[in-house]
């Protein structure tokens, strides 16, 4: 937790849709920024309001030396939420986007209609691994060591232009942020919390996932009441990328069970 306040910072977003629907808010995953769900947007129904953000460290958003901790990056989004004059909406995260809207969900529940969680984990504290060769950066980012690390996040093939895009964006993320994220957030474990969250939940997991395992989904339904599980086969870690129009459509889906709620 942090120990003093920390001011939120304004949050670029991109935005889809009539003003009048339900609102939807995306959040990326580690390194990636609003960008990554420009697939969805192109399939995704005017009724359907969407905003994707790009949070603190990421992208063109500002890059603070602090506030890289789960419940900071909450409320940034909270502010953006208060900025845009929503009062409820949707979130959807993923990777670690769903640790952030977890937290949101569990801190502000009174702003979340709804909560979709794509390739998440209870926790991702123990991929050791990964977050070694991170804590190993030097000063700068390899931009080899981006590309692979986007393509571990695949099952399936994506345009060249799109993979280019997404390294590019990562890029972006200055070595000391890539750091300044694991311990306080990417290690975050929110599972004896999640019994508390109230509003409606959906999982989206693609099960070739390299990342977030069946077992992890299983395990979120066991905690989260209510939850229901969609599967999207042969998909991977970032399978919102390979097959934006499913996603979207089962997005749509769960906004209309909501908005019927």
């Amino acid at each position: 937790m942090t120990t003093h306040a920390i001011p939120a910072v304004r949050l670029p977003y991109v935005a889809h849709g009539e003003p009048a629907g339900l609102p939807v808010v995306l959040l990326h995953g580690y390194s990636d920024s609003c960008r990554s769900f420009e697939p969805v947007f192109e399939h995704l129904p005017a009724s359907v309001r969407a905003y994707a953000v790009t949070q603190r460290g990421h992208g063109d958003a500002p890059r603070p030396d602090g506030g890289y901790d789960v419940e900071q990056l909450a409320r940034d989004v909270v502010a953006f939420i208060d900025d845009a004059g929503i009062e409820r909406a949707v979130v959807a995260g993923h990777s670690m986007g769903s640790v952030v809207a977890t937290r949101l969900a569990l801190d502000a529940p009174a702003r979340v209609a709804g909560l979709v969680l794509m390739g998440a984990r209870p926790t991702f504290r123990d991929l050791d691994d990964l977050y070694a060769e991170i804590e190993a950066f030097g000063d700068a980012v390899d931009p080899r060591w981006v590309r692979e690390f986007q393509l571990s996040t695949l099952a399936r093939p994506v345009p060249a232009e799109w993979l280019d895009m997404v390294v590019e964006e990562s890029l972006k993320v200055p070595a000391r942020v890539w750091k300044a994220l694991v311990e306080p957030t990417l290690r975050a474990d929110h599972a004896g919390e999640l019994g508390r969250i109230s509003a409606p939940v959906l999982l989206a997991w693609g099960d070739q996932d390299g990342i977030a395992r069946r077992a992890d989904q299983d395990e979120l339904l066991r905690l989260i009441p209510g939850a229901r599980l969609v599967v999207y086969e042969g998909g991977g870690h970032a399978f919102h990328w390979e097959d934006p129009a499913a996603f979207a459509r089962d997005l749509s889906a769960f906004v209309g069970e909501v908005v019927a709620r």
